[in-house]
C-alpha cells in the first residue's frame, strides 16, 4: 500500500484547460461504491485508459468523529485506488490525500461523500510537470512584493483560507490561525492538524502559489534561539513532507521584531497575538 501523502488540487484556474477530474460518490459511511456509482467508475475506466492519474483525492461529510472520518476518507482513496490500479496509468509519484471532513463542505451532505481522481490527457502530458507546478514554464524570480496587512484587505467576516487566497493580491499577509507550538520548541501542536491541512489543500488547489513562510514570537526581549525561524521551517516541513514543491515556499523568523501588541504584553490575548505565523504570498 502506498503511503497516503499528497498530490492533489490543482483544480482553479488556467489548470483547468490542462488538468482533468473525475468524481464518484459514496453512501453515508460506506467506504466502497454502490452499484450505480461502480458502473459510472467501470465505464470511465474502460474510456479512459490511455489517461494519467496524478492523484485521488478523499472526503467525508461531518457525520461521525474527526478521527472516524479520516479513516473512512483514507479508505475511500484507497478502494479507488484498487480499481484503477494496472488498468489506468498512473504518475510514478502518484500520491493521495484524504481530507475527511476538513474542507468547505456542502449543504448537501451526498455531495461531500466523495473520491475524486486528477488527471491528465495525452496531449498534456509533454507539459505534466508545468502543470503540476513542479517546473514552472518561465521560472522568474518575482520583485520584493509591497507589504499588504491581512487588515487592509478587509476580507469577509469568517472567510476561509481559500477564499481569502482568491481575493488577496501578491504581497499580502496573511495569518493561520490555530497554529500552536510546544511552549519554547518548534514541536507544531496536535490542534494545529486542521489549519496545517486547509493551508495544504489551498497550495494544491493553486499550482501558482508561493508563499513566504513568517514566524514571530512573544514575551521576551530577544530571540536567543531563533526560535521563530524554527517554527517556520518546520511548517514547511509538513508541507513538504505532504508533496509541495519546496521551491514554492521560503521561510522567515522575525523574532519579536514585527509585535501587534508592545513587549511586554499587557495580557495572553496581546501574546498571543505576537507569537503568531504568518504566509506572504510572493507569487500568484
Amino acid at each position: 500500500m502506498r503511503k497516503l501523502l499528497l498530490f492533489l488540487g490543482f483544480l482553479l484556474g488556467c489548470t483547468l484547460q490542462a488538468q482533468e477530474q473525475f468524481v464518484v460518490f459514496f453512501d453515508s459511511g460506506k467506504f466502497e461504491t454502490n452499484p450505480k456509482e461502480t458502473q459510472k467508475l467501470n465505464e470511465w475506466i474502460q474510456t479512459h485508459k490511455e489517461v494519467k492519474i496524478l492523484a485521488i483525492q478523499g472526503y467525508t461529510d461531518e457525520d461521525g468523529s474527526s478521527g472516524y472520518n479520516d479513516t473512512l476518507s483514507r479508505k475511500r482513496v484507497d478502494f479507488i485506488f484498487k480499481q484503477v490500479q494496472g488498468k489506468v496509468a498512473t504518475r510514478e509519484d502518484y500520491k493521495a490525500h484524504s481530507f475527511g471532513e476538513n474542507f468547505a463542505q456542502s449543504k448537501n451532505k451526498a455531495e461531500n461523500r466523495r473520491a475524486t481522481i486528477l488527471f491528465i490527457l495525452p496531449k498534456d502530458f509533454a507539459r505534466e510537470n508545468e502543470i503540476l507546478g513542479i517546473q514552472p514554464a518561465e521560472p522568474v524570480k518575482p520583485a520584493e512584493p509591497e507589504i499588504i496587512e491581512e487588515e487592509a484587505m478587509h476580507f469577509p467576516e469568517n472567510a476561509t483560507l481559500e477564499q481569502k487566497i482568491q481575493l488577496a493580491r501578491v504581497g499580502t499577509l496573511i495569518r493561520l490561525k490555530d497554529i500552536n507550538f510546544y511552549v519554547n520548541t518548534f514541536a507544531v501542536m496536535p490542534s494545529s492538524k486542521n489549519s496545517v491541512d486547509q493551508l495544504v489543500n489551498v497550495l494544491f488547489n493553486n499550482p501558482k502559489l508561493h508563499i513566504e513562510i513568517q514566524g514571530h514570537i512573544c514575551c521576551v526581549s530577544k530571540d536567543y534561539k531563533n526560535l521563530s525561524l524554527d517554527r517556520a521551517r518546520q511548517i514547511k516541513r509538513i508541507l513538504v513532507s505532504e508533496g509541495i514543491n519546496p521551491e514554492r515556499i521560503t521561510v522567515k523568523g522575525f523574532g519579536v521584531s514585527k509585535p501587534k501588541f508592545p513587549i511586554p504584553e499587557k495580557s495572553e490575548e496581546e501574546a498571543a497575538q505576537n507569537r503568531r505565523v504568518e504566509i506572504l504570498i510572493t507569487q500568484k
